[in-house]
């Protein structure tokens, strides 16, 4: 990944409603959700929604899949990764196995759940 489409992605995130949009659609991979069903899900009006919508997709991190009369939207996941990728390239000196776990997914923690050391 090139700087100026890191920082395009980044920009896009960086913004509350689009990183809840990206959140959302990464916990609905693979199916997607279509637009009107984000909306309604973030409570953003819909006009509003697919302006942002069209932020995530510039910056290449949702891709978009008409469906009969609906828009299917889903994370793209390759370009986060990417992201991810780009972010620790040189991390810890270029002792990658010292940043194995900084991409790797984990499981969701419940709010109430203690966190103990």
């Amino acid at each position: 990944m090139e700087s100026e489409q890191a920082i395009l992605a980044l920009a896009a995130l960086a913004q509350p409603t689009r990183l809840s949009v990206f959140r959302l659609l990464v916990k609905h991979e693979p199916d997607g959700l279509a637009a009107g069903d984000i909306a309604k899900a973030l409570a953003v009006p819909q006009n509003t929604m697919s302006a942002h919508l069209a932020i995530l997709a510039r910056a290449g991190l949702v891709m978009s899949e008409r469906k009969s009369r609906s828009i299917i939207y889903r994370a793209n996941l390759v370009t986060f990764q990417d992201l991810t990728s780009f972010m620790v390239e040189d991390c810890c000196g270029g002792r990658a196995d010292l940043c194995a776990p900084v991409a790797a997914c984990k499981p969701a923690q419940s709010k109430r759940q203690k966190v103990t050391n």
